[in-house]
C-alpha cells in the first residue's frame, strides 16, 4: 500500500506505523470522568470500507496523518497532516 505524505511524497506503508480509526481527533474535553470519555475509550466502531484513520510517518518526517483510506480494498483516496483538524 502507498501512502502520500503531503511532507514527503508517496511512500511504502512500511514508512508508517496505523494508530487506528481517527476518533482520536474527537477526544473530549476535561478530565473528570463522563459519559463522553466513556464512548471515547469504550465504545468505538470498527468501521468496514471508506475510513478516516490516523497514520504515523515515523520512517520519514515524524508527522501524524489522517489517511482517508477503504479498511476493505486497502485503497488509499488521499492524506492530510493531522495538525490540520477535522477539515
Amino acid at each position: 500500500m502507498i501512502i502520500p505524505c503531503p511532507l514527503c511524497g508517496t511512500r511504502d506503508q512500511r514508512e508508517f506505523t496505523v494508530r487506528g480509526h481517527a476518533v482520536g481527533l474527537d477526544r473530549p474535553e476535561g478530565e473528570v470522568w463522563s459519559d463522553d470519555w466513556h464512548s471515547f475509550i469504550h465504545l468505538r466502531e470498527n468501521p468496514a470500507g471508506r475510513t478516516a484513520e490516523l497514520w504515523y510517518h515515523g520512517g520519514g518526517c515524524g508527522a501524524w496523518l489522517v489517511v482517508d483510506r477503504d479498511t476493505v480494498t486497502h485503497e488509499v483516496y488521499g492524506a492530510r497532516l493531522a495538525s490540520e483538524g477535522r477539515a
